[in-house]
């Protein structure tokens, strides 16, 4: 048989044995989009080429009467014994009746589901792994804005860890105390059920009863958020697993406070308060009795806030954002001597920060004074409570200690200037210091004797 000129086209109406230089001198006919060269050993096999001179195995066979091809691959990535062996195991599905491409559909599908599956697995137990800090902690990022300045650090505070040395804030202990929430964070979220959360709170109303109610009403708001967020929900039951009868029972209401200073205890109290060493600590405790104010707002009051030309405090509070009520001649005179070592009022000597809130020393104070349980926030108490021996009008008393006006005509149709509170502070306060048994400067008592103070 002679052989075939190395250039001579090759002859595509019968089926050749393949070889290397048979594929390689394969080209497409002149005017055709493509082109195919049979494979004499494998029936079904064919290798393609394009009019752009791209060649590929094929396979090509009759099912259901029908022609049906399948790719096997490039020339260039098979050898020609491999495309025969997929040829040949296309030609018995073939045989069978199967199509080999409904059958790598369905396998590419099969494939697809179990990667899907194994995705969602993987990302469902990511989730089931999701601790109450993890989701506590977006839950702040994502709620901050909508809260202000205490909300907000009412939570940080409720939820922090403990254990840290520390010389402020600790009541004498030297170490931070944990807030009642920090037990829960290390919990996985979806773990946290009614009987969790009961358990809880029978721990922490033994010890701190009102920082547990106002953990527990944070917990609540915070678990409704989670039910409410796609990635937590289904880690949270249908019912809030912290709004239970019993866990609410287990806190119980929150208790009336009743501590404030009687007028026959402000004598005892004044002097034992004007006999503590540090004058800073000495000089809160009796501005805060004297203005009303709450116990963080007088902490927090800078030198800015100080105004003695005009004779006015500004107050940072929690209801307006800001209020001004006036500079009182004793408050004046408590204040104008304190050392400015940075910007606030009642400052650190150590940090730039105001000091910390002087329990103890209040405390000690009390019981040289012979008063039991009187706390900070009795002063506070204890201003709106001493007002009722004077005939000072409810909505004054309201707007010098920050509370929101309890009637339309006093919300929306009083307004009083600075002055004319002023009138009526200093009247409370010369009463105070007088039931006190203070003295006070011969201007305030010309004052008084002109009417402006009582």
């Amino acid at each position: 048989m002679a052989r075939r000129p190395k250039h001579a086209p090759l002859n595509l109406e019968t089926a050749q044995d393949l070889t290397a230089g048979r594929i390689d001198a394969l080209i497409c006919p002149a005017g055709k989009v493509q082109a195919f060269l049979r494979d004499s050993k494998s029936p079904g096999l064919r290798v393609r080429v394009t009019a752009a001179g791209a060649k590929s195995y094929v396979f090509e066979a009759k099912l259901n009467r029908k022609t049906l091809r399948v790719t096997i691959g490039d020339v260039r990535a098979r050898s020609i014994d491999s495309a025969r062996t997929e040829a040949n195991r296309l030609r018995v599905l073939v045989d069978n009746g199967k199509d080999p491409r409904e059958i790598e559909r369905q396998h590419a599908a099969d494939e697809a589901a179990r990667a899907s599956q194994f995705i969602a697995n993987a990302q469902a137990a990511e989730v089931a792994a999701v601790t109450v800090g993890t989701a506590w902690a977006e839950y702040l990022i994502e709620r901050r804005p909508h809260w202000g300045e205490l909300h907000y650090a009412d939570h940080v505070r409720l939820s922090k860890g403990g254990g840290k040395m520390s010389t402020r804030g600790t009541r004498g202990r030297g170490v931070t105390v944990a807030g009642p929430l920090y037990s829960l964070l290390g919990l996985k979220l979806a773990a946290l059920d009614s009987a969790t959360v009961e358990a809880w709170t029978a721990v922490e109303a033994k010890t701190r009863p009102t920082a547990a109610r106002l953990a527990w009403r944070l917990l609540k708001a915070f678990l409704t958020w989670c039910a409410e967020q796609s990635r937590f929900a289904a880690l949270i039951p249908a019912k809030n697993p912290a709004r239970t009868t019993r866990s609410r029972e287990t806190l119980g209401p929150a208790q009336v406070k009743q501590d404030a200073l009687l007028r026959e205890q402000l004598p005892g109290w004044f002097a034992a308060v004007q006999q503590i060493q540090n004058p800073v600590a000495s000089a809160y405790l009796q501005v805060l009795l004297l203005v009303g104010a709450r116990p963080t707002e007088v902490l927090e009051l800078r030198w800015e806030d100080v105004n003695t030309k005009w004779g006015g405090l500004t107050i940072r509070d929690k209801v307006e954002g800001e209020r001004v009520i006036p500079l009182t001649p004793h408050v004046k005179r408590l204040l104008v001597p304190l050392t400015r070592r940075n910007d606030w009022v009642f400052s650190s000597p150590n940090t730039d920060k105001p000091m910390s809130k002087p329990h103890k020393v209040h405390s000690e104070a009390c019981t040289v004074a012979g008063i039991e349980g009187l706390t900070l926030h009795g002063l506070r108490r204890s201003f709106k409570s001493l007002t009722e021996w004077q005939d000072v009008p409810a909505g004054i008393v309201a707007q010098i200690m920050g509370h929101k006006p309890s009637a339309t005509a006093e919300k929306h149709y009083t307004v009083r200037p600075l002055d004319l509170l002023r009138v009526h502070h200093e009247r409370i306060e010369a009463w105070i210091l007088k039931q006190a048994r203070v003295k006070v400067a011969r201007r305030d008592r010309h004052r008084s004797s002109l009417g402006l103070v009582a």
